[in-house]
């Protein structure tokens, strides 16, 4: 019985040695880091992006802003410097998509509430209704935190030039007048350079936690 032992030993040696290094590449094949894209106006549906901007496949940056929030500040990039964030698209009359949409972002207010590099940021697609008072009575009701989430209205023109130049994330309504916008339950992820990282479904539960997955792995990405 010894004698088998001894005779197999060294075969025994390295079987485990190639079975460890198998196991090895294996669980660092699954767990490789995958980084998230870089979104550019071509990779997105042409109806959710203005027409100047169908052809660029590179560079694109969320635009330089000035709104005001729903505590009467005035609230620009600076507020959002080397900050992650998540942005969408809305308006506090809308009797569909809105309040899933809002009662998912009051979700991720809660996972990122003690998060320094993780805001909110919720644009108004009718500012001539969503006045600062008609924003903060929506604020309250729905239980926004004024450090982490900026209800903003403002310009027309400002705001869907943010939507369709910027953030690639409303459809054109040529039917009514100029700077008329149909919103989307898109949210979309913006990184520190003020880069499109993601779009989800704001509607969506299984989304809204890719997106908080999302948010870890862009925060990984600035550790590393």
């Amino acid at each position: 019985m010894l004698s088998f032992f001894k005779d197999y030993k060294l075969f025994a040696i390295v079987f485990l040695a190639i079975s460890a290094i198998i196991v090895f590449l294996i669980y660092n094949t699954l767990n490789v880091y995958h980084p998230l894209p870089i979104y550019q106006p071509t990779m997105v549906s042409t109806e959710l992006v203005d027409s100047t901007l169908h052809y660029k496949k590179k560079y694109h940056r969320i635009a330089d802003f000035r709104l005001t929030n729903q505590n009467g500040k005035t609230i620009t990039q600076n507020d959002y410097k080397d900050k992650i964030y998540v942005a969408d698209f809305f308006f506090t009359t809308c009797p569909t998509i809105c309040p899933i949409m809002t009662d998912n972002m009051v979700d991720i207010q809660k996972e990122i509430i003690n998060d320094d590099e993780v805001m909110l940021l919720s644009h108004s697609v009718t500012p001539e209704i969503d006045s600062v008072a008609q924003l903060k009575r929506y604020a309250l009701k729905k239980g926004v935190n004024d450090k982490k989430w900026n209800l903003v209205t403002g310009d027309k023109e400002q705001i869907y030039d943010l939507a369709r130049k910027s953030y690639l994330a409303v459809k054109d309504n040529p039917f009514d007048g100029p700077y008329d916008m149909i919103h989307t339950e898109n949210f979309m992820l913006i990184d520190k350079e003020r880069q499109i990282r993601g779009f989800y479904d704001g509607t969506n539960t299984e989304d809204i936690e890719q997106l908080l997955n999302d948010i870890a792995i862009l925060k990984e990405e600035y550790q590393n």
